[in-house]
């Protein structure tokens, strides 16, 4: 039995004349009759009663009829699925993210992207930047957004986002008035940090913009949490060095101030394998590049 064999029979049912079920068919009658009868015949069951005049449904061709509507029914919506799963537009798609993301990308391309593909199902999963890698690699995320530097030779890392860096102070703090903070002036402030081997890349140039300021920061905390580390600053356990986005948190006890002179903007990336990617990250990454890459070719700056 196949499909066709099910709509011919469901048209035939509907118009009760296989003249015009055949003119709805574009085929000619006489195969569609036979077509009728073979199904029949595999059935081993007699689904139209015919005469000369009229032709009409029997006890088993009215059941039938119902379950053969709803075979088709299936079989169209399983063909629109696949079509829209090749186009990137059903599916589920896991993105793993620093918490920075979180602040400064997610606003602009998630809205966006739940809005042209509702039916994508996102799972979000906070991961420093070597376990992006690894679950890239490993097939177990499609995408990711990483500070940088980061190289990874397999992966397409691609800078989508700049923005400044801000010296985070406790609200008492003797700076905490000035509208910019040199950053050489907190070369004799404890620091509260992220731990290296959270994303050692972006923790190595940190220092070295530090370094290149004659700071070298005391550590007293590391946390891999924003928030963890803004609330210690809060507390007075530090001062901090942060981009621009943390500045979206409203904390008690904290201002934020920009540095001078400026130093080198940090950078996120939108990070993915371009050798196997699925139509769903296609669609996604064209989706946040367009979004976070206008002018083209050019990083937004904050």
């Amino acid at each position: 039995m196949e499909l066709r064999h099910l709509r011919y029979f469901v048209t035939v049912a509907e118009t009760l004349h296989f003249g015009r079920a055949a003119e709805q068919l574009h085929i000619a009658q006489p195969p569609l009759s036979q077509q009728i009868r073979r199904l029949e015949a595999e059935l081993g069951v007699r689904l139209l009663q015919r005469t000369s005049r009229r032709v009409g449904l029997t006890d088993a061709g009215r059941l039938f009829l119902v379950e053969a509507r709803r075979t088709l029914t299936q079989a169209d919506r399983a063909a629109k699925v696949a079509v829209r799963a090749y186009r990137g537009e059903l599916g589920r798609l896991t993105i793993g993210y620093m918490a920075s993301a979180k602040l400064s990308v997610f606003p602009r391309v998630l809205p966006a992207f739940r809005e042209r593909y509702p039916d994508v199902h996102l799972v979000l999963q906070i991961l420093a930047p070597r376990e992006q890698f690894q679950r890239l690699r490993a097939g177990r995320l499609d995408v990711g957004f990483v500070r940088l530097p980061a190289r990874d030779r397999r992966l397409a890392i691609v800078p989508v986002f700049r923005e400044p860096l801000v010296a985070v102070l406790p609200k008492r703090h003797a700076f905490a008035r000035q509208r910019t903070v040199s950053l050489r002036s907190l070369r004799e402030e404890t620091f509260v940090l992220f731990p290296r081997e959270h994303s050692p890349g972006y923790y190595d140039s940190l220092m070295e913009i530090c370094r290149q300021s004659n700071v070298e920061p005391k550590l007293v905390q590391e946390s891999e949490k924003l928030q963890t580390i803004v609330s210690l600053v809060a507390m007075g356990r530090g001062v901090s060095l942060m981009p621009k986005c943390v500045t979206d948190l409203v904390r008690k006890g904290v201002v934020y101030r920009p540095l001078r002179p400026r130093v080198p903007n940090t950078e996120l990336a939108l990070v993915y394998d371009s050798v196997h990617r699925s139509p769903l990250v296609q669609a996604f990454v064209s989706l946040a590049e367009g979004i976070l890459l206008k002018p083209r070719g050019r990083l937004p700056r904050v």
